[in-house]
């Protein structure tokens, strides 16, 4: 079972001067009820906006990320996102009063330190995660950005970096467990090149950076004359380079913390994703614009699974362990080659069951049915759906090979759509009614991707065939 969600036991509270909009905020992180998700408030504003933690709602990724909705504008909201991602904070709402959150020390540090002091407390509901189904991958050649979200049972990340400097060479992190990231990932601060400050300050950007809150990488010549130029414009004595390129404004925390850093922003803006993640993450010169990219391609699919959960398809993933390979359903059926014609078992449940069969051209009935146009025959489609209620029920019973099911009655079958060689059909059979003296009353559906090509209601009585 999932662990309950989480929230802050009491709010937590912050001020400081946002990166780029050198505004003075206050912030106060509230509990929130659950699945309230993050959800960001801007105080200042009339009637005090909402803006939810979505990746559709990113307007902005130039220095972090930026949400708007209905006009109100939130900025650089990765660090704490990720912070409350890897505390495993499910359920928060950030009062912000004003259109940055604040940079504190360019980490996550501050946040995690405060979530620490105060707490966490369980909720009722179960956490919901976001199981990443198969490979999706996010490509940006231009920028040589190669991103992919991996199945993993836990929630693992990688990043690597190259950034093609003499100082700030080919670098990687990675958290094998979301637990490590207070102690390894949140004290990472963001980091700049020395030649890009002037342009930021031109650019109107960094207006309430300092040299304390930002490693600065020297990777080309730099005069004595600009660095005081640049020590002048931000206020600070005694600048110089270290032996390894690094300004003298602050000693790093990791040999790599940059590219911890950039694990750290991975978390954050993943975090739009809406739910906790379970996947393997690898990220070669990951960015805010890629990851965001990446997020919605996740969002994408989960929201597809959610559609079909929806509308009852059940959800498909060829590389999924069955819960009964072919090899099992023999000693659970008494069908036997040419005539079981499950493949698998996906899941079940007290009440319903989702089996596969995949259609091949070499099954022996498409000779005669019919040559030159193979078509699996309708009544072998019930017989699939029946047989996949056999194992629901048979499932149950101890010594399920002394039983046998026959069909009492088949009612309101349609056949929908042609089912040819190649297809995959997924199945789906539903008790509608207790089974009470081994009459057993299923409704059946199967599909083919998307399309429903076969139902019916059937009855069958369950019969102990040998002693």
């Amino acid at each position: 079972m999932n662990p309950k969600q989480t929230t802050l036991k009491e709010p937590i509270k912050f001020e400081g001067v946002g990166l780029h909009s050198g505004a003075n905020v206050q912030m106060v992180i509230k509990p929130a009820e659950a699945n309230f998700g993050y959800k960001f408030c801007r105080v200042d504003l009339p009637n005090n906006p909402i803006i939810e933690a979505d990746c559709d709602l990113v307007v902005d990724t130039s220095r972090g990320t930026t949400l708007e909705k209905h006009g109100a504008r939130i900025s650089t909201i990765e660090h704490v996102l990720a912070a409350l991602v890897g505390m495993e904070v499910d359920n928060a709402l950030i009062e912000v009063s004003g259109p940055e959150c604040p940079i504190l020390d360019g980490s996550a540090l501050d946040y995690v330190a405060q979530i620490q002091r105060v707490g966490k407390i369980e909720l009722e509901e179960d956490r919901e995660y976001f199981e990443v189904p198969y490979n999706i991958h996010y490509n940006d050649p231009n920028n040589h950005v190669e991103m992919v979200a991996m199945p993993l049972e836990k929630y693992r990340v990688t990043v690597m970096v190259d950034y093609n400097s003499t100082v700030l060479g080919p670098q990687h992190a990675t958290i094998t467990d979301i637990k490590e990231f207070a102690k390894e990932i949140s004290p990472c601060r963001t980091f700049c090149f020395f030649h890009e400050l002037e342009y930021m300050l031109n650019a109107d950007l960094i207006k309430g950076g300092s040299l304390d809150n930002a490693i600065v990488i020297v990777d080309r010549p730099t005069s004595k004359e600009q660095i005081a130029h640049i020590a002048n414009l931000f206020s600070k004595k005694d600048l110089e380079i270290k032996q390894e390129g690094v300004l003298n404004n602050v000693d790093l925390r990791f040999q790599n913390e940059p590219a911890r850093h950039k694990l750290l922003d991975v978390i954050g803006d993943l975090a739009l994703v809406g739910k906790p993640l379970k996947a393997q993450i690898m990220a070669a010169r990951p960015g805010h614009a890629a990851n965001v990219e990446l997020a919605k391609k996740i969002k994408a699919v989960m929201k597809k699974i959610q559609k079909q959960s929806q509308s009852e398809i059940p959800y498909y993933n060829p590389s999924e362990k069955p819960l009964y390979d072919h090899r099992e359903l023999q000693n659970l059926l008494p069908h036997k080659f040419p005539f079981l014609l499950v493949d698998k078992i996906l899941r079940k449940d007290e009440n319903s069951i989702v089996a596969v069969k995949n259609v091949t051209a070499d099954e022996h009935f498409f000779q005669g049915h019919f040559p030159g146009d193979p078509i699996y025959p309708g009544v072998l489609l019930i017989e699939t759906m029946a047989q996949a209620g056999g194992v629901l029920i048979l499932s149950n019973v101890d010594e399920p090979e002394k039983y046998g099911t026959y069909f009492l009655k088949i009612e309101n079958a349609k056949f929908k759509e042609k089912v040819v060689p190649g297809d995959t059909l997924i199945l789906k059979l539903e008790l509608t009614e207790p089974v009470r003296r081994g009459i057993c009353q299923m409704r059946g559906r199967a599909w083919v991707g998307e399309k429903l090509v076969c139902e019916s209601e059937m009855m069958a009585q369950v019969v102990k065939i040998k002693p």
